[in-house]
C-alpha cells in the first residue's frame, strides 16, 4: 500500500512540475503514473550500475555527478515513455533536483501521517 501512495504522489508531483515548469510536457494524469513508474524501475535497476560506472567522477565531484546521473536517467524516462518530454539537459537536470525535493517533503509528510 506504500508503495502505491508513492507512485501516486511521485506522479502528482511530475503532473504539478509539468504545468509549473517550462520544457516538461506530460499528456496525461495515467501518463504521469506511467512516469512514476519507469523512473522507479530506472532508479532501482539502472542507477546502481551508472553509479558504479562512474564512481570515480562521482567521488572527485564530491557527489555532484549524482545530479548528471538524475538528469540521464530522467532523460531516458522521457525516451521510454510517450507522451513524456524534456527539451534540454538543463530542464532535465532542474526538474530532477525538484522532484527529489517535492519527493522528500511529501514522503516525510507521509511518514509523519503515518506515525499519529
Amino acid at each position: 500500500m506504500k508503495l502505491l501512495m508513492k507512485i501516486v504522489f511521485t506522479a502528482i508531483l511530475v503532473m504539478f512540475l509539468s504545468n509549473v515548469m517550462k520544457g516538461v510536457e506530460v499528456e496525461n494524469f495515467t501518463t504521469s503514473i506511467i512516469v512514476a513508474i519507469v523512473l522507479g524501475l530506472l532508479n532501482v535497476f539502472v542507477k546502481p550500475i551508472l553509479i558504479l560506472f562512474t564512481l570515480p567522477v562521482t567521488v572527485f565531484t564530491l557527489g555532484l555527478f549524482l545530479l548528471v546521473i538524475n538528469a540521464i536517467l530522467i532523460l531516458l524516462c522521457s525516451k521510454i515513455v510517450g507522451g513524456f518530454s524534456i527539451n534540454s539537459f538543463f530542464t532535465a537536470l532542474l526538474f530532477s533536483m525538484v522532484l527529489s525535493l517535492l519527493q522528500s517533503i511529501m514522503y516525510r509528510m507521509l511518514k509523519d501521517e503515518n506515525n499519529n
